[in-house]
């Protein structure tokens, strides 16, 4: 492919990833094109995008705000608009003291890698110890792999919403967030290859409406929560309602929040102090 910084050889990448419908084909090509300083390493990191390969896994990484997400082939690839899910997390957060966050369905565990980056490392007791202990799981044996790559001070589990988690943990999450799997099953043929094709369907499959893993998490997290413990859910826009119904059904304080800058829509769900654990 000849040098890299050379323009023709930019512009003949550029061209090539237009053709294949890239819209960023200029912010591609220059990622692909820095990625490696082999030759014919570049050449084949172009052409598996060309023929339809997700940027993020020739990168080796996918951008989630300013920290750089390490994920493999067949991981979720975290979108913008979870950012929404991260930054109340981390609203929630600044009105506790010491606290426990959980992340459920983490995937490549990026919103607890923002946390981490954003939160627990400016969060310090006087012993220099961190005070926001993250704990993050997931089912996908290879998500785990990257979350515990991504966040390496987190408690990372494998296994399926709770079941992995340590017993004396119920009663004591401060804050829970989970970017569940919410496309309905129907509707996955209709996602972007990229997702579609590539992205092991165990993290985009949510059931014949969509809310499958939802409902288990609402029926399950008040035995987690702490007392004003809340929880934080990623939807759509057309799903909020029945989403905020579930977590209203199992006596949680329940509202929505919409952001057009990130196209995110959550649910934010609080148990309220008073309010009794539910039991297994």
């Amino acid at each position: 492919m000849n040098d890299p910084r050379s323009a023709g050889v930019r512009d003949d990448v550029i061209a090539r990833l237009r053709a294949a419908g890239c819209v960023f084909a200029e912010e591609e090509a220059d990622l692909l094109l820095a990625a490696t300083g082999d030759e014919a390493a570049r050449e084949d990191l172009v052409r598996r995008r060309v023929a339809g390969d997700p940027l993020e896994y020739l990168l080796g990484w996918a951008a989630f705000d300013d920290v750089r997400v390490h994920v493999r082939a067949g991981v979720f690839v975290p979108r913008r608009r979870t950012l929404l899910l991260a930054r109340l997390a981390a609203d929630t957060l600044g009105a506790t003291g010491p606290a426990t966050v959980l992340e459920l369905c983490c995937g490549a565990a990026a919103v607890t890698a923002w946390l981490a980056r954003h939160v627990a490392a400016d969060t310090r007791g006087d012993t220099g110890e961190r005070r926001i202990r993250l704990i993050a799981a997931d089912i996908d044996p290879d998500a785990v792999a990257c979350a515990r790559r991504n966040a390496p001070d987190a408690l990372v589990l494998a296994g399926d919403l709770f079941d992995p988690l340590p017993p004396d943990l119920a009663g004591t999450v401060d804050v829970v967030v989970a970017n569940a799997p919410y496309v309905p099953t129907d509707a996955i043929g209709s996602m972007p290859s990229e997702a579609r094709d590539h992205e092991h369907r165990v993290a985009l499959d949510g059931g014949p409406d969509g809310l499958d893993v939802q409902r288990r998490i609402a029926a399950d997290v008040g035995r987690w929560l702490a007392p004003g413990g809340t929880v934080i859910v990623e939807t759509s826009a057309g799903q909020a309602t029945t989403s905020a119904r579930l977590f209203a059904d199992a006596g949680l304080a329940t509202r929505i929040v919409r952001d057009e800058q990130t196209d995110g829509t959550v649910v934010v769900a609080r148990r309220e102090p008073g309010a009794a654990a539910e039991r297994a």
